[in-house]
C-alpha cells in the first residue's frame, strides 16, 4: 500500500455527492493524503448501501436525493466559502452545481458533465442536445475570463481526465523516441504543433477489461465493474467522436454539431451498437465507440487553425471492450429497445481475475501506433487500496490527483484536464496504476480485413474513420 510522502493540508470542509464504487473507491485515498480530520467529510448519496464504508471510515453519511427543487436547500447548511464540493454522483446537473459553487465561493471537482436525471435519455429532445457536446458548451459558458473565481476542475476521473495527461506523456516519447526531444510544451498550440509534427492522425482511447466474476451474468441483470446507471446512461447517448482534419468522407449517420463547438461530430446510433477497431496491449481488438469528454476535448485543445476548416486535428474517440459480462450486458439491453434490466450488480469483491488495461493509442507515425497507459490487475487493486477493482481505481486515482491539485491552485476558475500540467497530475496518480507502460507496434485497421467478406474501405489511407469502423 502507497504511503504519501506528504499530506496535502486542507483546512476546509468537503463534501461528496454521490457514493457509488467511485465514491466508495476514493474515500480512503481522500483520508491517506489529505490532511483532513474525517468529521469535516460529509458523504451525500440517495442509495443507504454505502454507508456502512463511510461510517467505518470515521465519515458522516446523510441520504440525500439531489433534485432542481432542492439542491440549493441541501447543500447550503454543508457548504462555505473555501470548502471543496467533490461531485462522483449521476443524475445531478454538472451546471447547476457549477454556479451554486461559484456563488458560495466553492472548489469543485466532477468525473462527468452530467445533466439531470432522464437527460441523456429523453425523447424529447433531439440528439444533438443529448451530446456531450452539448453538456461541454453548457458547462463551459459559465466561464469568466479575468474575474476570480474557484477552482473547478470537470470531468477529472481516468477517462476523461487521466488519459489527456497519457496522451501528452506519449506524445513526448515519441518525440524522444525519434531524437526530436525539445523543450516541454508550454501552450496548447504547442502541443497541437507537436501532435502535428509526429504524424499523429488518430488518438484512441483504448481500453480493454477482462475481469471475470466467480457468477456470471443472470438474465435481466446489467453487470459492470463501474457504475452501472453511468455505463447504462453513456451507453444509450449517441456515438461521439472528435473529427480530425485529414478525414476524406463523411458517416452517412453522422452530424455536425449546429452551434457551440465544432470539433466533434455524433452518429445517428448509439454508442452501444457502433463498434471500432483498435488496439490494446492483448492485441487487436473491436471496442464500442462510447461518447466521453476526452474525445472532444482532446480534439478542441489540438486543433490548430480555424475551429471550422482547421489545418490539423487529430480524430479521437473512445474505444471500449468492457468486462465481458458488461458486453452481454449492453447486448441484452440493446434486445430490450434500451430499457434498463431490473437488476443491477457491481463486480467487486467477487472477482476472480483479470485485469483493466486503460490507455491511449496514437496512430499515423507512417503506418505505426503507439499505445501508453495503465495496466492494473485486480490482485494489485486489492493490494494498493480498499474498496476497489482496477477499473475503479484508475478512476478514483485520478479523483485524488484532480482534488490535490485544485487544492494546492484554488483560484484558476473552471479548467479541463487537458489544460492542467500533465506531469504533475500524472506523478500524483503512478502508485495507482500498476504497470505504466508504452508499446511501439506495427498495426493498422487494414490488416486482414475483406478476408471472407467485401468491405467498404480506404485503402489509399489507413487512418481514415470509415476503416476502423466495424
Amino acid at each position: 500500500m502507497p504511503k504519501p510522502q506528504h499530506l496535502q493540508r486542507y483546512d476546509g470542509r468537503l463534501v461528496m455527492v454521490g457514493f457509488g464504487c467511485i465514491g466508495q473507491g476514493v474515500l480512503p485515498l481522500l483520508l491517506r493524503h489529505l490532511e483532513l480530520d474525517p468529521r469535516r467529510l460529509r458523504v451525500l448519496s440517495p442509495d443507504p448501501a454505502g454507508r456502512g464504508v463511510a461510517e467505518a471510515q470515521g465519515v458522516n453519511f446523510l441520504p440525500m436525493t439531489l433534485e432542481p427543487g432542492n439542491y440549493r436547500e441541501l447543500l447550503s447548511p454543508l457548504l462555505r466559502p473555501g470548502d471543496f464540493l467533490l461531485n462522483l454522483s449521476v443524475g445531478v446537473s454538472t451546471r447547476a452545481l457549477l454556479e451554486f459553487c461559484f456563488e458560495r465561493d466553492v472548489l469543485y471537482l466532477d468525473t462527468c458533465i452530467e445533466p439531470w436525471l432522464g437527460g441523456y435519455t429523453d425523447p424529447r429532445r433531439p440528439l444533438s442536445q443529448r451530446t456531450n457536446q452539448a453538456l461541454r458548451d453548457a458547462a463551459l459558458a459559465l466561464r469568466r475570463p479575468g474575474i476570480d473565481a474557484p477552482t473547478a476542475v470537470l470531468t477529472h476521473g481516468a477517462n476523461p481526465g487521466l488519459v489527456s495527461h497519457l496522451v501528452k506523456q506519449a506524445l513526448f516519447d515519441l518525440a524522444a523516441d525519434g531524437g526530436q526531444a525539445k523543450p516541454l510544451p508550454l501552450s496548447r498550440e504547442d502541443w497541437a504543433a507537436l501532435a502535428e509534427g509526429l504524424g499523429v492522425r488518430c488518438i484512441h482511447i483504448a481500453e480493454r477489461d477482462t475481469q471475470q466474476s466467480s457468477r456470471h451474468k443472470a438474465d435481466d441483470e446489467f453487470v459492470n465493474t463501474w457504475s452501472v446507471a453511468g455505463f447504462i446512461s453513456e451507453a444509450c447517448q449517441p456515438a461521439e467522436l472528435g473529427w480530425g482534419s485529414h478525414e476524406r468522407g463523411f458517416p452517412a449517420d453522422g452530424r455536425q454539431h449546429e452551434c457551440g463547438g465544432r470539433s466533434s461530430i455524433y452518429l445517428r446510433r448509439p454508442g452501444a451498437v457502433t463498434q471500432v477497431h483498435t488496439w490494446t496491449p492483448d492485441g487487436a481488438t473491436l471496442g464500442y465507440l462510447i461518447t466521453h469528454g476526452e474525445s472532444i476535448s482532446l480534439s478542441d485543445y489540438f486543433t490548430l487553425g480555424p475551429a471550422s476548416k482547421p489545418r490539423y486535428r487529430p480524430t479521437v474517440l473512445y474505444a471500449y471492450h468492457p468486462c465481458d459480462d458488461a458486453v452481454l450486458s449492453l447486448r441484452e439491453l440493446a434486445a430490450r429497445n434500451w430499457q434498463p434490466q431490473r437488476h443491477a450488480r457491481l463486480l467487486r469483491d467477487d472477482i476472480t481475475g483479470g485485469q483493466d488495461d486503460l490507455g491511449v493509442l496514437l496512430l499515423g507515425q507512417g503506418r505505426r501506433a503507439y499505445w501508453f497507459g495503465s495496466r492494473l490487475s485486480i490482485a494489485q487493486a486489492r493490494e494498493l487500496c480498499p474498496y476497489n477493482n482496477a477499473t475503479s481505481l484508475q478512476v478514483a486515482a485520478s479523483v485524488l490527483a484532480g482534488v490535490v491539485w485544485a487544492m494546492r491552485n484554488p483560484r484558476r476558475g473552471i479548467l479541463e484536464p487537458d489544460e492542467l500540467p500533465y506531469a504533475e497530475l500524472l506523478e500524483l496518480t503512478r502508485p495507482y496504476l500498476g504497470e505504466v507502460t508504452g508499446f511501439h507496434i506495427d498495426w493498422n485497421p487494414l490488416q486482414g480485413r475483406q478476408r471472407l467478406f467485401v468491405e467498404d474501405l480506404d485503402r489509399d489511407d489507413p487512418w481514415q474513420f470509415v476503416n476502423f469502423r466495424a
